[in-house]
């Protein structure tokens, strides 16, 4: 790697090979030169990382420029054949003005009545609803007072009704408001003075209703029943301490789960992963090895972006041979309507293989003989060999989106799952306690499951409150 007019690497490897041909030099010196080199070593690499060659997101990239599209040849505007969001007039509307012409302004003549021309304004009227029911009371000839029964919920003197509820649950859980803001909102356009306390309550009431009403247990029943499903984790601040939010997910499901911890202890206490059976489509934590009940199918893009700091930064000409392979695959894939024949499998596969053992000769394995007297264990591996033995390690789990149709190239659907975690973060900095984390990811859970298969967040919140789920959940 280069630094300016510097070559990093050929200067520490100079100073590597000088300080072995130097024998004057007392150990404890020799020691303290060879720790700064490995960390000056470290940092170079770390300056050549970015999001293309790393996990670091593209916003993390230093002088980043937004990359120019080329101009096409299409008009501004919506295309030929989209379906557009046109507002279209309205059949009933709820207020009609007349207007009439000013005689007045017209020459003299006789005019006959020949209907109108509309148009029409949308608009919203935000307004306060306050329902008032009076029970009757009667009393007899002893004095006894009978009185007549509220309906369902209507326990108070003064309460709010299930759509505030609903209402509120959404811009706290899912359009991630602080509570000030919602305070604020709700006082500044519906006029109804509404406490933070009271929002917390109801996001309460929320999670139990997602619990209580079976919907929780049914999304967590629909995972581990389904074909694949995509696992991924990241971490949470919750009362200023690290923790972990799990995140198992497929196209119709979503659940999250926050641990203290980031492996399998939190796993098998979430209870999803130990019954699955399918196919489990993750980064390669290892934790998600200890399932050995379902097949595994492995990250691509992480491979990619792997592949391209080993040859970035390592010089590693096998490793973007087999990152423009998979990509060559991948293409193969789509274009065979998501899974290849027989014959096409088996070729890529004697090219993946190919290209390893290329990359065993231009990386080999450290040599046994530098084993120092005692040591034990395996032998420190660079990153590139690191990663050319696990392609080797898990070539199945790696190439097992060519073969099955529902496995896709990437873990995209777990992580897109998990990133408005992230976004709660940086909106509100942490969660300030366990059971508040818990209520964002019972409510969250629902929410992108109903989201996902055609229910919107208002929808569903409304069904909860009214104690009906959607007909997804029967």
């Amino acid at each position: 790697m280069a630094l300016g007019n510097i070559n990093i690497d050929e200067a520490l490897e100079k100073a590597r090979q000088e300080l072995e041909q130097e024998e004057n030099l007392s150990p404890a010196l020799k020691a303290s030169i060879e720790l700064l080199i490995l960390i000056v070593s470290l940092l170079s690499q770390q300056l050549g990382l970015n999001s293309n060659n790393s996990s670091k997101p593209p916003s993390a990239d230093p002088n980043r420029e937004k990359k120019s599209r080329a101009k096409g040849n299409r008009k501004p505007g919506g295309q030929l054949g989209h379906d557009g969001k046109t507002l279209e007039p309205f059949a009933d509307p709820d207020v009609v003005e007349n207007l009439e012409i000013d005689r007045r302004t017209l020459p003299r003549g006789d005019y006959r009545d020949d209907g109108f021309e509309a148009r029409q304004v949308v608009d919203i009227d935000i307004s306060l609803v306050v329902t008032e029911y009076r029970a009757q009371v009667l009393i007899d000839e002893a004095g006894q007072r009978y009185i007549a029964e509220f309906p369902d919920k209507v326990n108070r003197p003064v309460q709010y009704g299930d759509s505030i509820k609903a209402h509120s649950v959404y811009l706290s859980q899912f359009q991630l408001l602080p509570y000030n803001r919602i305070v604020d909102y709700f006082n500044d356009q519906l006029g109804i003075p509404l406490s933070e306390g009271s929002i917390y309550n109801f996001n309460v009431e929320a999670s139990e209703l997602v619990g209580s009403t079976g919907a929780g247990r049914l999304i967590k029943q629909r995972l581990q029943e389904s074909e694949l499903l995509h696992v991924d984790e990241t971490s949470i601040n919750i009362g200023g301490q690290r923790h972990w939010l799990h995140v198992a997910s497929n196209l119709q499901w979503t659940w999250f789960y926050p641990h203290k911890q980031r492996g399998g202890e939190a796993m098998e206490e979430a209870g999803l992963l130990p019954l699955f059976r399918g196919i489990l489509c993750h980064d390669h934590w290892k934790p998600y090895y200890v399932f050995a009940a379902c097949l595994h199918a492995l990250c691509n893009a992480h491979h990619l972006r792997e592949l391209e700091r080993a040859w970035e930064q390592d010089g590693q000409a096998w490793a973007k041979a087999m990152q423009d392979l998979l990509i060559k695959i991948n293409d193969a894939v789509k274009d065979a309507g998501g899974v290849l024949p027989e014959g096409g499998i088996e070729d890529y596969k004697q090219a993946y293989r190919a290209i390893l053992d290329q990359g065993d000769i231009a990386c080999p394995p450290p040599d046994e003989g530098l084993r120092k007297p005692g040591q034990r264990g395996r032998l420190k591996r660079s990153k590139s060999r690191n990663l050319l033995e696990r392609l080797r390690s898990y070539e199945s789990d790696v190439l097992r989106f060519m073969e099955n149709k529902a496995v896709p190239f990437t873990n995209n659907q777990g992580e897109n799952d998990i990133r408005m975690t992230k976004v709660h973060q940086k909106i509100s900095g942490c969660f300030r306690s366990m059971k508040g984390a818990e209520i964002f990811c019972g409510v969250r859970s629902y929410i992108s499951s109903c989201r996902k298969q055609g229910v919107s967040a208002t929808e569903s919140l409304t069904c909860l409150f009214a104690g009906s789920l959607p007909v997804i959940f029967e």
